[in-house]
């Protein structure tokens, strides 16, 4: 954590309304560097979220804010056409000093890098995991009701954050270029892995082809889709707001969901060393893509909908890739904890993957169901 006065420092050149009287860390996230400040000791107090953008991930910080004002500003009109309070509906960002919604603060200096600010959402969860399918569900409703108010936005007015971010084959070829060159000479020990990334060469190129022909539409999609990005009210169970905006971008509506539903039913942590205890619960699978359709079934398209169970392979041998391409490199862009991390990371998607491709079958099936016959029960 940067000394206290470094982040109040860093605050000050936001229009905060104050100084803070309390800072503390969040650590939940791989990319970003995350504190919360709190206004005041009363419990209705304003408290804002400062977070440090990882320009080794997202080198263009700028260009990452227009799209994070131009998605928020889309859907808050959107809300407000509706009568809808906005508050805790959309993520709120606070202007900087110079105007913009960032602040750089100098090379050199401690908390030097670009920094930005937005309203803290309170009375809200964030499911790191998720036990009970009605929780899912509103998760599914929330990245549903996301790609549904975004489906009149032009998606190709947006920037690519981190470009080729869901571009498999180019993702691929770094792979193969990772392995021959075993900056870290780790390579030998990860055979199997290599030759188990190396069989399903043609699963991950499936999308970007489908997208390439037309047959899949481009759209806007939030890309990071893991289901403690969506906020559900602590009150209601609702669910309220989606956030961690950096990676929405022009894709294809399979990422997001192919990329929630490999989050969401596991029944293990993304870095669970016991293989024994991963799964892919079709119970949780349901309740989620019960919601995602129900929120999304007048704007995407038919071919789209029955396609969503390839999403979830796709983007969990994609995961699986980038966690192997960074253990080979030496582990210089996911957070680890220790040096076999993104190696446990590796195994336990490749473990999820072959689970799916096991009910695979199920899994359209239910898909199918839902958008033919309006329900699954």
């Amino acid at each position: 954590m940067l000394h206290h006065d470094t982040i109040l420092e860093i605050a000050s050149h936001f229009d905060l309304g104050g100084t803070p009287v309390a800072v503390k860390e969040l650590t939940a996230g791989n990319i970003n560097i995350t504190y919360r400040l709190d206004m005041g000791a009363e419990a209705d107090a304003p408290r804002y979220v400062l977070q440090r953008i990882n320009t080794g991930a997202f080198r263009d910080p700028d260009s990452l804010m227009e799209n994070v004002r131009r998605v928020t500003a889309h859907i808050r009109a959107g809300l407000e056409t509706e009568g809808v309070d906005t508050e805790r509906r959309v993520l709120h960002f606070v202007t900087a000093e110079n105007g913009t919604l960032l602040y750089t603060a100098p090379a050199g200096t401690a908390g030097e890098g670009a920094w930005r600010a937005y309203r803290y959402v309170d009375d809200v969860t964030a499911y790191d995991r998720i036990e009970h399918p009605s929780t899912l569900y509103e998760a599914g409703r929330g990245f549903g009701e996301f790609q549904t108010r975004l489906a009149d936005f032009p998606a190709e007015v947006l920037s690519e954050t981190i470009p080729h971010f869901h571009d498999t084959p180019y993702r691929y070829d770094t792979f193969c270029r990772s392995v021959e060159a075993d900056r870290a000479g780790r390579a030998a020990e990860v055979t199997e892995e290599i030759a188990f990334i190396n069989s399903r060469r043609e699963l991950m190129r499936s999308i970007v082809d489908r997208l390439a022909t037309g047959e899949l539409p481009l759209r806007v999609t939030h890309n990071d889709t893991k289901v403690n990005n969506v906020l559900i009210d602590n009150q209601t169970g609702r669910a309220l707001c989606v956030i961690d905006l950096d990676t929405v971008m022009p894709g294809s509506s399979l990422y997001d969901y192919g990329d929630a539903v490999r989050f969401g039913a596991c029944t293990a942590a993304e870095d669970e060393e016991d293989l024994s205890k991963i799964d892919f619960d079709m119970t949780l699978f349901e309740a989620f893509t019960r919601g995602f359709v129900e929120m999304t079934a007048t704007n995407l398209t038919r071919d789209e909908l029955l396609l969503l169970p390839l999403g979830a392979l796709v983007l969990t041998c994609e995961l699986a890739m980038r966690f192997l391409t960074d253990y080979l490199d030496g582990d210089v862009y996911f957070k680890t904890r220790c040096p076999a991390h993104n190696l446990v990371r590796t195994r336990a998607q490749m473990q999820l993957l072959c689970k799916m491709e096991e009910k695979y079958d199920a899994m359209c099936a239910f898909v199918a169901s839902l958008v033919d016959g309006g329900d699954a029960s």
